[in-house]
């Protein structure tokens, strides 16, 4: 795949499928990472099953947006992943509670 500007204005089709998306009409942003960043960071996941992507004259689906998303040349930060819970463990009282012989 070529190299995109992700500076460059974009709109941006979501819906469940292609023709729902482009029934609802487009998302304008004022650059393609800011598109790709609330298509995949925000929009719900069903949305993405008929989403495009259009930049000046050249139109991105599914799988081109998650390569876009994903590529090293992506100029913005991804979000934080949520840390772990950790797992609560029991008190041990010991032999403290044990019983008297």
């Amino acid at each position: 795949m070529t190299s995109i500007d992700y500076n460059a204005r974009a709109e941006l089709f979501l819906g469940s499928d292609r023709p729902t998306a482009l029934a609802q009409g487009p998302r304008n942003f004022r650059t393609a990472a800011q598109a790709l960043r609330f298509a995949f960071e925000q929009a719900a996941p069903v949305s993405l099953r008929g989403a495009s992507l259009r930049i000046g004259t050249r139109n991105f689906t599914g799988e081109d947006m998650a390569r876009l998303y994903h590529s090293p040349d992506y100029p913005l930060s991804y979000p934080l992943a949520a840390a772990p819970r950790r797992k609560r463990r029991m008190p041990f009282y010991g032999a403290s509670f044990a019983r008297a012989a």
